[in-house]
This record gives C-alpha cells, sequence and structure tokens, in this order.
C-alpha cells in the first residue's frame, strides 16, 4: 500500500524597520513501503530545511524606511507624511520617551544574571521592534522586559522581579 507524503519547510525572519519576509517549500511524494516512511521524512526535511536556509539569506528589495512610501505628500511643517496610495494619513501619536536608565539596567543585569549573549538579545530586540534595545521607547522597553522574563523567568533570588507600573 503506498502513501503519500507531503512535507512543508517554512521560515520567517524579523527584518529592520518593522519588516520581515518569509520562505516556504512543499514538496508530497508517495512512499510505496510504510517502514520507510520516517526514513524518507527525514530525509525531505533536511532537504527542504537546506533549501529554505539558502533562500532566505537573499532579502531582496529593502526601501529605506525614512522616505518609501511617502510620496511626497507633507503634513504642514514641511515632513513627509503619506501611507504610499497618495491619500493623507492621520498623524501618530507622539512616542513616549526614550528607554530609562532603570530599564536599561534592568535589561543589562537579566543579560548577566542569565549568562545571556548580548548580540542574540539585540537580534531578538530587532526582531520584535524593528530596533536595539536603545532605540526603544518607554513602553516598548517595558515589553521587551516582559519578554526577558517570559524568555528567561524571574530571578527572585537578585530581587528582579517585575514591578506593577505606577499610575
Amino acid at each position: 500500500m503506498a502513501v503519500l507524503l507531503q512535507i512543508t519547510y517554512q521560515k520567517k525572519l524579523g527584518l529592520p524597520n518593522f519588516s520581515s519576509h518569509s520562505c516556504s517549500v512543499s514538496v508530497q511524494v508517495e512512499v510505496a513501503d510504510l517502514s520507510h516512511v520516517a526514513e524518507e521524512n527525514a530525509r525531505l526535511y533536511r532537504l527542504l530545511q537546506a533549501s529554505v536556509d539558502e533562500e532566505i539569506q537573499k532579502v531582496g528589495f529593502m526601501p529605506d524606511a525614512t522616505s518609501y512610501g511617502m510620496n511626497g505628500h507633507t503634513n504642514g511643517n514641511g515632513q513627509a507624511n503619506g501611507n504610499g496610495n497618495g491619500h493623507q494619513q492621520r498623524q501618530a501619536p507622539q512616542r513616549d520617551s526614550g528607554i530609562s536608565p532603570k530599564q536599561l539596567e534592568l535589561i543589562n543585569t537579566i543579560i548577566a544574571d542569565n549568562n545571556a549573549n548580548k548580540s542574540e538579545i539585540d537580534a531578538l530586540c530587532v526582531e520584535l521592534f524593528g530596533g536595539g534595545v536603545r532605540t526603544l521607547d518607554r513602553t516598548q522597553a517595558s515589553s521587551f522586559i516582559d519578554e526577558l522574563f517570559i524568555k528567561f523567568g524571574r530571578n527572585r533570588r537578585n530581587g528582579h522581579q517585575r514591578q506593577p507600573a505606577r499610575q
């Protein structure tokens, strides 16, 4: 009895400026002998993974985030304003202040306490927020600290328990 085996391998990578790209490949094969399904599955998985990993390194077109989609429209102050379709967009709310010194200190302490790789932590920050740790505003930094606590757990031994926000 033949079995149809369908395998898909997909990978999605976060890129700067809140962008991402992904690559996916699928294959369907017929396996004549049921005892070979696991072996064929492992072989195809390795093949698809290698193929996707090779292709996903080719990022392709990356627009300049400071001007892409602005279409030359201005907001009255001479600043570009637009969403790429020629229509005026609403003014975005002001960002809150940058990351606080205490937030930065807590992030560095979490990294040190867990012997984490700073480059990997910064890459996670870029994936989640489009920039490195020092580019975060206070709200983003708070969310990032929560992500680090999820990833590494709360280290109560050293007193690094997230405090509720003050009202």
